[in-house]
């Protein structure tokens, strides 16, 4: 991806190259992936904040399942919430009000080199543990190591394009890169989840346990309730509370997450004032499941947050490792035979919009718009991999008439199934040549899926298609999407403005065979490697859109997923005691930016 440009090599910089040392541009404060930061050295406070937001109180979230693990960065056991947003910091710190922008955090400054092929950090001198233990150069070697060795896969993916990691004085940090193709590189190393080296070993940090890291953040984990509960209580000598990144920020002194094992008490639970704030998605509840009192008299608020992020995929996801999703038409009868229209207007009042873009609701959607040259040349090496009406932008996903048995879509999904040599055999469909039915287990893991996968699976019925729908507890999903143990998913990958190394964690034939990657669908396709590699090689903001665009035809021409639908804003309920600032950033609402009334 692009990145922040430093300027041209300076006469001090080209001879330090003559001489084989490293180029390295002036330290700076900030860096913006896409031209320059918003805000200046002096800036003393985001504007989506209330620098004056008062202190204290409590905040109770709801969380659907349970957890078995207080480490985040790890595979093993579903993590607990709220680890890496409290208890963990970055060496740098993200701003919610641009695509990717990082500001001084635990490190003061950053330094890219003039070639690209290394990055430094200098840490901040007033930087402290939880445990008032500094902040070392060590520290963030050692959890850079951790993370690579034994990390989740999307950091042993990332960090294994650095070379080397090195002390540089007393304070600074160098990594250095094999090559300059990765211009994301730096700033992923800037969000690196920094852990105190003397608080545990490797064999501690691989194993899931209920012993949390010791971090540098604002809040310290006060209690764990294995499973049911973990709290956070605010540090008041938390080295970094008067930073710029942090000035209104943080404001509850304890934070607590409650687990619940179905939506539905989860939902009885914030009505009844045991939950501060939730995040709504089901359109059905937003519309009607909030005539109640409380509402009424105005002690629940029912808002709306704009935000400029993509909507990512929402999608039932097939899982092409098994032999029944193979074959690509498969995939494409099947995709035809999801209603939409039926299902938006049934369960969820019309309140959805269709997905059709991995990138949706971005300038970053390939949809309605012709492949322009730079795609083109990008894709020439495969000229199989896109669809020509995909390449041409006219594609669109089948509408139906709403009725949930749209003959047309039918048909054409007969026709598909056909040509993939199916056959319809005493009601039932099968394939011809080993006589295998065409039946699938869609796995799920609360009741607010089963109406949608229930009514996906009628409308498979008419075709003798049969899909079994099973519903497991949080523990045993989790497991089961980490070992790929499954035929077909929903799942929602989020996206930003600034997609980059995270796509290899998700499409990349590298991650389709690691356990725990995001890469569900189990793709290994050269063209959406390759369409990686040039968004994370562009140069320009121009091109890199171009590169995501690419990417984006790549991976709809492959049929991976059942595109689902997206909520145009977000739906926030909450009890009127706690407050927000008036700005919404791009990123949408931020909890940490709230405060509660005090008395």
């Amino acid at each position: 991806m692009p990145v922040l440009s430093f300027g041209k090599f300076s006469l001090v910089a080209a001879l330090l190259i003559a001489f084989g040392a490293a180029a390295e541009a002036a330290p700076v404060r900030a860096v913006a992936l896409h031209g320059k930061p918003l805000f200046n050295d002096d800036f003393t406070a985001f504007p989506y904040v209330n620098p004056d937001a008062p202190k204290g109180g409590k905040l109770t979230l709801g969380v659907l399942g349970s957890y078995e693990n207080v480490n985040p960065l790890i595979v093993g056991g579903t993590p607990a919430s709220g680890i890496r947003e409290f208890v963990i910091e970055g060496l740098m710190a993200r701003s919610l009000d641009e695509p990717f922008t990082l500001y001084g955090l635990l490190a003061e400054t950053i330094d890219i080199a003039d070639d690209r092929k290394s990055v430094t950090f200098n840490l901040n001198p007033a930087a402290r543990f939880s445990d008032r233990t500094p902040v070392t150069p060590e520290d963030v070697i050692n959890s850079f190591q951790l993370l690579k060795d034994k990390g989740r896969p999307n950091h042993r993916t990332y960090f294994a394009k650095v070379t080397k990691a090195e002390k540089v004085g007393d304070r600074g940090i160098r990594f250095t890169f094999e090559d300059a193709n990765d211009r994301e590189l730096p700033l992923i190393l800037g969000v690196m989840p920094v852990f105190a080296a003397h608080a545990t070993t490797a064999d501690e940090f691989a194993s899931a346990s209920m012993t949390p890291l010791v971090g540098s953040g604002p809040y310290t984990v006060s209690k764990i309730d294995a499973g049911r509960a973990i709290s956070y209580r605010r540090d008041p000598d938390y080295w970094g509370k008067d930073l710029p990144v942090n000035r209104g920020r943080f404001n509850f002194d304890d934070i607590r997450f409650d687990y619940y094992r179905d939506a539905s008490t989860m939902f009885e639970a914030f009505k009844a004032g045991n939950i501060d704030l939730r995040l709504e998605e089901d359109p059905g509840r937003w519309a009607s499941g909030y005539d109640i009192p409380a509402v009424h008299d105005g002690r629940i608020i029912k808002a709306e947050f704009d935000i400029g992020l993509p909507a990512g995929m929402t999608a039932l996801v097939f899982n092409t490792r098994r032999p029944i999703f193979s074959d690509p038409r498969v995939r494409r009868a099947l995709m035809t035979l999801f209603d939409f229209e039926w299902c938006n207007r049934t369960l969820y009042n019309g309140l959805f919009k269709r997905t059709e873009s991995y990138f949706e609701r971005s300038y970053l959607a390939s949809t309605g718009h012709p492949a322009d040259a730079y795609e083109k040349n990008l894709l020439a090496p495969f000229p199989d991999a896109v669809r020509p009406e995909i390449m041409a932008g006219t594609y669109r996903f089948p509408t139906s008439d709403g009725s949930g048995q749209d003959r047309p879509n039918q048909k054409a999904a007969f026709a598909l199934l056909k040509e993939a040599g199916m056959v319809l055999k005493n009601g039932r469909m099968v394939n011809g040549a080993t006589g295998q039915p065409l039946s699938f287990e869609i796995l799920a893991n609360s009741n607010a899926q089963e109406a949608l996968l229930l009514s996906y699976a009628r409308s498979l019925a008419p075709l003798g298609i049969v899909a079994r729908v099973r519903l497991v507890d949080s523990a045993q999903y989790q497991a089961r999407l980490t070992e790929f143990d499954f035929d077909m998913i929903q799942n929602t990958w989020a996206s930003s403005l600034s997609p980059g190394n995270e796509q290899l964690f998700r499409w990349s034939e590298k991650t389709a065979d690691a356990k725990g990657s995001f890469n569900y669908a189990g793709v290994k396709n050269p063209a959406a490697d390759a369409m990686i590699e040039a968004m994370l090689a562009a140069n320009t903001e121009v091109d890199f859109i171009s590169s995501v665009h690419a990417l984006d035809r790549v991976l709809l021409s492959g049929d991976y997923v059942v595109p689902l639908f997206y909520t145009p804003r977000q739906w926030v309920p909450y009890w009127a005691r706690l407050k927000h600032p008036e700005k919404t950033p791009l990123f949408g609402y931020s909890v940490d930016t709230w405060w509660t009334e005090t008395k």
